[in-house]
């Protein structure tokens, strides 16, 4: 009933710039919190970026300054502009939402999180 979908990753030489864009559909009533996550090649997934409904926003120290993270709350849609990116940077990025929604039956559903199905971030040195 909710999806996440997750577009805007490519290949992009070091010190280039792409946005990523997470569009949430479905039932839903409010998200509270939209985040991204990456992981790397052989490694964990880690938050790269997050941001409250109450406009607080959070960065994973290797990106600050780099990345900037966004939220279109009427779309239901959150973006990830990353500049100055690094061969580092490569990773499958992810996007992840803590929301309520309703089923097609009218149940509500309160406080779960979904996440999205990935998209490839390569950066070429």
């Amino acid at each position: 009933q909710v999806q996440l979908v997750e577009s805007g990753g490519g290949l992009v030489q070091a010190g280039g710039s792409l946005r990523l864009s997470c569009a949430a559909s479905g039932n839903i009533f409010s998200i509270h919190s939209m985040a991204w996550y990456r992981q790397p090649p052989g490694k964990q997934r880690a938050m790269v970026a997050a941001s409250t409904t109450g406009g607080s926003k959070n960065y994973a120290d290797s990106v600050k300054g780099r990345f900037t993270i966004s939220r279109d709350n009427a779309k239901n849609t959150m973006y990830l502009q990353m500049n100055s990116l690094k061969p580092e940077d490569t990773a499958v990025y992810y996007c992840n939402a803590d929301l309520d929604f309703t089923s097609d039956s009218g149940s509500y559903y309160q406080g779960y999180v979904y996440w999205g199905q990935g998209t490839q971030v390569t950066v070429s040195s």
